[in-house]
């Protein structure tokens, strides 16, 4: 299903949300009223690709002038392996929830950690470090929250999910976390 765009015109850039589903999604609203704020000209769809059109769909959006695609479930680890170039926080989860078009090819960052850690620390003015966190969920977005979290210093996480192996697949990406000096 694709959704109208929330505006149309020569200079406007195209974004999306990519997911499967993805009826539900506020994020053209949301796209929407940042741009009016802003002032920019954007135009915001949702795109729903099935898991196996996935990478065809990227490509297509991206060759029709696309500027950047927020990614939501299912597609957080698979689109990760689409991107060329991925942010450390990106490699580090295994997963993306942002794709942008460069000069060089596709570019995939996760900054779901980056949000929670900023909502919860600035907006809410909460303090992580030493505190007891429970994540639920093995999926993309646990996977983007994992490593800031780590580096938010609690004294413990605990992820709770109902399938033990997709939790013992963030393993690899908690490890890593764990070696990243604390940041101040």
């Amino acid at each position: 299903m694709n959704s109208p765009a929330t505006e149309q015109g020569p200079a406007t850039d195209k974004y999306a949300v990519i997911g499967y589903p993805v009826a539900h999604s506020w994020s053209p609203f949301i796209h929407g009223l940042f741009a009016k704020q802003t002032g920019h000209k954007l135009s915001y769809s949702r795109l729903e690709v099935a898991p196996d059109a996935l990478n065809d769909r990227v490509v297509e959006f991206f060759a029709a002038d696309g500027k950047g695609l927020n990614v939501t479930l299912p597609h957080k680890q698979a689109a990760c392996l689409i991107a060329r170039e991925r942010s450390s926080r990106a490699e580090i989860a295994g997963a993306v929830n942002t794709l942008a078009l460069r000069s060089d090819g596709i570019f995939g960052d996760n900054t779901d950690g980056a949000g929670l850690i900023a909502d919860l620390t600035r907006n809410l003015a909460f303090d992580i470090k030493g505190t007891r966190v429970l994540v639920l969920g093995a999926g993309g977005a646990a996977r983007g929250v994992l490593g800031p979290l780590l580096e938010a210093d609690p004294e413990y996480l605990e992820i709770a999910n109902t399938q033990i192996l997709t939790r013992s697949t963030l393993m690899p990406a908690r490890r890593a976390a764990s070696a990243l000096p604390p940041t101040a």
